[in-house]
């Protein structure tokens, strides 16, 4: 059920766009007895913008022609530091505390569903989390979930659960899917070609062409090797691809992908592992990624979760909703009730809203040149 993980990624989320809570610093906005200061905004503010999608397409936010993008982050992060500073006001006043158990607790909560302590931790290095910033984010969440249970009951009966189950059946419906490990010598031509020219400086395309050519048949021989290896003795794939596969997000879990679908992964890489039966080697397969080792363990026909085995799970995910329902409801009557200022105006929600709507206003666009001016660079200078 995609609604298993959905804890998971909660505090993920929470972590990815939390603000650090530092001191001291200009007010920038004041909240009842409270304030935000000019510090927190700009650490909240960055961690937005790293963990963005359009940092990850490359997309420098910081660049004056995308104000409009930037904007849009601003207002959110905003939004979000006055929330978190109405509930832990709420919190205080309502004398909620939490123990170092109650954190371990919640943890070791995210640690089962998500696999390993392992798993988990090449997810928080993934996105740049350190361990003592992940703690202190889940007993924040911690908190914040007691101050639901204060709000209402949030309890999910059977019935409720099965009613979801047969209104949303197509979630729990699955398609054919196997559960392979792979080992990964990474062979990428580009990235080779990046790395021989790093270290031969003004080398020839020939000459790149045949010692990235050589690389390549090196990374071929390498995996071969393992391959030969491992049709000894099956049994220490998960040993030899912690040691041996260039997959970090894999190795560390012996190379285990999980189960997965067809339409997943690349071509080559699916039609070969779908070919394979459980328990048994492929030969090398060549993707895009370099050279592959697959050992499918398990193969799963197209079917349906019972509810019997997805019940705690959709009990777990509305009681959530729940409570998400409830916390929101909170935030919107303390919004209403709170003495904001913004001492800065230009940190005002609306008045970024309003510059936001002011990009987007097409007399605001750049204009575009006219035909008779969209001429080659050449003949302007003739």
């Amino acid at each position: 059920m995609k609604g298993k993980k959905l804890l998971v990624t909660l505090a993920v989320s929470a972590i990815l766009f939390s603000g650090c809570g530092l001191k001291g610093g200009n007010a920038i906005i004041k909240i009842n007895d409270s304030k935000i200061t000019q510090a927190q905004f700009d650490s909240k503010m960055d961690q937005a913008i790293g963990n963005s999608m359009f940092a990850r397409m490359g997309v420098d936010l910081n660049n004056g022609k995308n104000t409009f993008l930037l904007n849009l982050i601003k207002e959110r992060v905003v939004n979000e530091l006055i929330v978190k500073t109405l509930l832990d006001e709420e919190i205080k006043k309502r004398g909620i505390k939490i123990s170092n158990k109650d954190t371990e607790d919640a943890i070791k909560d995210i640690i089962d569903k998500v696999g390993s302590k392992e798993q988990l931790d090449n997810i928080l290095k993934q996105n740049g989390i350190t361990s003592a910033q992940f703690k202190k984010e889940i007993a924040e969440q911690v908190k914040i979930k007691k101050l639901a249970e204060q709000l209402g009951d949030s309890s999910v009966s059977d019935a409720d659960a099965k009613k979801y189950y047969d209104q949303h059946i197509e979630r729990f419906k699955y398609p054919e899917q196997i559960k392979a490990s792979h080992i990964l010598i990474a062979a990428n031509r580009k990235d080779l070609e990046e790395l021989v020219k790093a270290e031969n400086e003004g080398i020839s395309e020939s000459d790149l062409k045949a010692k990235v050519d050589a690389k390549i048949k090196e990374k071929k021989e390498k995996a071969e090797k393992i391959l030969a290896q491992l049709k000894k003795d099956p049994s220490q794939f998960a040993k030899i691809a912690k040691e041996k596969s260039e997959d970090p997000g894999s190795a560390i879990n012996g190379g285990d992908l999980g189960f997965f679908p067809k339409g997943k992964m690349v071509p080559e890489f699916e039609k070969a592992a779908f070919a394979i039966k459980p328990n048994t080697l492929s030969e090398v397969i060549q993707t895009q990624y370099g050279y592959h080792i697959i050992y499918v363990t398990d193969r799963k026909a197209a079917g349906q979760e019972p509810f019997d085995k997805v019940q705690n799970d959709i009990k777990e995910y509305l009681q959530n909703q729940k409570q998400v329902e409830m916390v929101d409801n909170l935030v919107e009557s303390l919004k209403k009730n709170a003495k904001i200022e913004f001492v800065d105006p230009s940190y005002n929600p609306e008045n970024i809203q309003a510059e936001v709507q002011k990009q987007l206003d097409p007399k605001n666009q750049p204009k575009q040149p006219a035909e008779e001016d969209k001429v080659p660079d050449i003949q302007k200078k003739k």
